[in-house]
């Protein structure tokens, strides 16, 4: 056996994610810092307590019904690269190149900013409590953690790992502090927030739409569990267990963390609010206030970190498949850690933070990652009419997928008519994607320019950001 060949050994997963593992991970991924921030924008757009409350139901609902489609996706077409390698099974090699486009450029370094954003909004609300902040202080402190934990990611993967494992005991924390005091107090008050639960509901099928966004955005990661299908011992089994056991457990928790916020805040201060956890806390907690924007910035920082060192290895699917360039599939073979992607990554997530309306860009995330989600889903269709014996340990009811698909249409198309400019470039970035899909990897005469740029880019990587010889990288095989 060759070196190279010893060194790819040891970065190869193995089977050892029993059921609990497999629970834990889905907890760990999805709970994040969606859950201390889109409430506001859930009832900013539902308009009324009962209506917020359906929308956060429904969205647990339809992120389970979801995850049981990828279940049958995950089992049936074992492959590395997740939503990647089902549109490419699917539908070929150009709707699949257009979602790692859009990973790359639109909701991987987007996710990144929203999650730095929160973090920054948190840790400087208890210094402004009574105003507003200066001017791009929120973004230059998510800037820093974001460049901060690249970082992290690019020195040490066991470090970040030791790291994610305390961050998820303050996530934990945060919220059933909330819960229990947000329960207590509806139980000694009077509860007026909950008389009326309808009363000024939104009609508007747009308005709820992008509602669902907001809601769906906190329920985000439940399709990352089918990176993990590899991993997972006797996966036709644990896989879906997993799923039945999660995200029941992350509705209830979520719903349970809504009624906690409603019982202390009315609607108008929740949407007022730039911080709903900070605002909870100082109306309910008082002496220990000071420990929910503490609790909410450390968890989303671990939010934060789990999903750079995640998201990073698309870039390695892509470069492998010859759609993106070759440098994206290189690691630093004394770190194991893709220094490259990392960075690439970063750099997006940095041009993101031109804005700090956290809620702008998760209608941007949330709309082009929909629109990818259904198309997935609809490939368990076509493949049932294209390979009807294709293996299929798990198989999931036809009216699963087409629930699913149906409703995915809805969000994807109402919100066109609610946020026509965030929709629209959201579409504009994807048509993007066909004259490079065209420039980089069909074209095989490519012009001088853009051979000698992307030559040099990788000298520069390797120089200033690996600080090794060329011969300590190699290609990282999935």
């Amino acid at each position: 056996v060759s070196p190279s060949e010893n060194k790819n050994e040891k970065v190869r997963l193995k089977k050892q994610l029993g059921l609990l593992e497999g629970v834990a991970i889905i907890l760990g991924i999805i709970i994040g810092s969606g859950i201390f921030i889109s409430p506001k924008g859930v009832i900013q757009e539902a308009g009324s307590v009962g209506s917020s409350l359906l929308v956060w139901t429904l969205c647990g609902l339809l992120s389970m019904v979801g995850a049981l489609c990828y279940a049958e996706l995950g089992t049936s077409i074992p492959k590395s690269g997740g939503d990647y390698a089902y549109i490419y099974e699917a539908f070929g090699p150009v709707p699949a190149f257009l979602y790692l486009w859009d990973a790359m450029l639109i909701f991987v370094p987007t996710t990144n900013a929203i999650m730095g954003l929160t973090f920054a909004q948190y840790a400087i609300k208890p210094f402004f409590p009574e105003c507003n902040p200066p001017d791009f202080s929120d973004r230059l402190i998510a800037a820093a953690v974001i460049c901060f934990f690249t970082f992290i990611n690019c020195y040490d993967v066991k470090g970040t790992t030791r790291v994610q494992n305390a961050f998820m005991f303050t996530k934990i924390g945060a919220l059933a502090i909330i819960i229990l005091s947000g329960i207590g107090f509806l139980f000694f008050q009077n509860g007026e927030n909950f008389n009326n639960v309808f009363e000024g509901t939104e009609t508007s099928p747009g308005k709820i739409a992008v509602a669902f966004y907001a809601g769906i955005f906190s329920y985000s990661g439940w399709n990352y569990l089918n990176f993990m299908t590899e991993e997972l011992k006797n996966p036709y089994v644990n896989l879906p267990r997993a799923i039945y056991i999660s995200l029941p457990l992350v509705t209830t928790i979520y719903v349970l963390a809504n009624i906690a916020y409603l019982a202390v805040l009315t609607p108008s201060q929740m949407i007022a609010s730039e911080a709903i956890a900070v605002t909870f806390g100082n109306k309910v907690l008082g002496f220990f206030a000071g420990t929910i924007p503490v609790l909410v910035a450390l968890s989303a920082l671990g939010g934060l970190s789990v999903h750079i060192m995640t998201s990073s290895r698309m870039c390695f699917v892509g470069a492998r498949y010859g759609h993106f360039p070759t440098m994206l599939s290189h690691i630093n073979v004394n770190k194991y850690t893709p220094t490259p992607s990392l960075v690439f990554l970063c750099i997006l997530s940095l041009m993101m933070l031109c804005t700090n309306d956290i809620y702008v860009l998760i209608t941007y995330a949330s709309f082009v990652e929909s629109f990818f989600i259904m198309l997935s889903v609809s490939g368990i269709l076509w493949l049932r009419y294209k390979k009807p014996d294709m293996s299929r340990p798990i198989k999931v009811s036809l009216i699963v997928p087409i629930t699913f698909v149906i409703i995915c249409i809805f969000l994807v198309v109402l919100p066109i008519y609610e946020k026509p400019y965030e929709v629209g470039m959201g579409v504009l970035i994807t048509l993007t994607g066909l004259p490079a899909y065209y420039l980089g990897v069909v074209c095989e005469n490519k012009p001088k320019w853009f051979t000698n740029y992307f030559n040099g880019l990788t000298y520069a990587i390797q120089k200033v950001f690996m600080s090794a010889k060329e011969d300590k990288l190699e290609e990282f095989d999935m």
